[in-house]
């Protein structure tokens, strides 16, 4: 269903609970900031639990008919969800309706707000050991794309020196109809539901969709390091290397060989280094799973007696027989059932799957929710084999070595 505005909404009845979810995807994230002004659309998410003139409290409001609510920034979208019992659906849809039409922005809104993003990027990010390891790693890893900086923004001052204005115009172009998706789950009648979505949200200006157009890296880039001198407790790293976007066709054998490598206990990073033969006291491997080109990212502390030309030996063996030998047909099944359990408790209630139909129609189609089991079963050991030697080239490879200080 689209409304006038440019709305669309995606619809998923479950009598069977008494819940019911409300989820709204606004096609804004990191990516879409000014690189001098970054952090924007994580403030945003911040100041859209603020209130509005017609319901000051937020949290009031949503506590007062029973709701679980949250939301998250991506470099690619912000997402908020508000799930309640499902005979308090019309309530949610006003709440949800009531802010996307009329936040309150005031300077004292925006101060509140920037205090507690400032606070966040300190805590998180630069007064933890490894912390800072995005804020390194994405400059490292990106020369011209937006993802060249982590969703908290490049640095606290972007932060401190938002102004009124500019998170006025930020929300008037990304926050309208044309860059949203609604989805709502869980137990409710059509007619009904599609009722109040016509009544609450029909009358907002459309604006205008988000073009993404972002300036790309030329996929065969040559990779950085760098090494870090910090109040750390052991030697730990972070390699980075080029992979495809979300929508490409080779995605889904590149995200089995993140779990090849690092997914479970049986993956073989830490079945070869965590168990075998300990070299790390921790190791993960996983992709970044972004719209445009992302990572794969391999990750790992060394154990204290473990030496830097002993850990890279280790990892380049593991990735180099990722290269040279076939997976067996054995191995490759159990990694695909892992990832089907995964998925079956992504999508186990209201606001889960909600959230999934935003995704995928999002990417394209949220049909696409029912055809994602298929594309990463058929993936071979051939298709594996032939990424693996395309990834891990060490002339792309980006990386930062933290080192603990003298």
């Amino acid at each position: 269903m689209e409304l006038p505005n440019g709305l669309r909404v995606i619809f998923h009845q479950d009598l069977s609970t008494p819940l019911a979810t409300v989820n709204i995807l606004v096609g804004v994230g990191a990516r879409d900031e000014n690189p001098d002004h970054t952090g924007f659309a994580h403030l945003f998410e911040h100041l859209m639990f603020g209130g509005t003139p017609l319901i000051p409290e937020y949290d009031a409001f949503a506590q007062s008919i029973g709701a679980e609510n949250n939301a998250f920034t991506s470099n690619d979208f912000t997402n908020y969800y508000i799930t309640v019992p499902s005979q308090n659906l019309e309530s949610a849809l006003y709440l949800e309706a009531d802010r996307m039409r009329e936040i309150e922005l005031s300077e004292r809104s925006l101060d509140v707000q920037r205090k507690v993003v400032i606070e966040e990027f300190k805590q998180r990010y630069l007064n933890q050991p490894y912390g800072d390891a995005w804020l390194e790693l994405r400059p490292l890893a990106y020369f011209n794309h937006p993802y060249r900086w982590a969703t908290i923004g490049k640095e606290i001052e972007h932060i401190e020196k938002s102004k009124l204005s500019d998170v006025k115009h930020f929300f008037e172009t990304f926050y309208v109809p044309q860059n949203s998706i609604l989805s709502i789950s869980g137990n409710f009648q059509m007619d009904q539901v599609k009722t109040w979505i016509d009544r609450y949200f029909s009358f907002q200006k459309p604006g205008q969709q988000n073009p993404k157009a972002y300036a790309q890296d030329h996929p065969n880039r040559s990779g950085k390091r760098k090494d870090l001198e910090q109040e750390v407790p052991q030697n730990a790293f972070y390699w980075a290397f080029p992979i495809v976007g979300r929508n490409h066709p080779d995605y889904y054998a590149t995200d089995l060989i993140s779990d090849v490598l690092g997914r479970g206990k049986s993956s073989r990073l830490k079945e070869n280094w965590l168990k075998n033969n300990p070299l790390f006291s921790q190791i993960n491997a996983y992709v970044t799973g972004d719209e445009d080109p992302g990572l794969m990212v391999i990750q790992g502390n060394l154990l204290p007696e473990t030496t830097w030309e002993e850990a890279e030996k280790a990892i380049w063996s593991d990735l180099h027989l990722l290269c040279n030998e076939l997976i067996s047909d054995y191995n490759l099944e159990k990694i695909k059932n892992q990832y089907q359990t995964s998925q079956a408790f992504s999508n186990i209630d209201s606001s889960s799957i909600a959230l999934n139909l935003a995704y995928f129609e999002w990417l394209g189609d949220a049909k696409r929710i029912h055809q994602e089991d298929e594309k990463y079963m058929n993936v071979s050991p051939t298709e594996i084999q032939r990424l693996a030697k395309e990834i891990f080239n060490a002339s792309s490879l980006s990386s930062i070595y933290y080192h603990p200080k003298s």
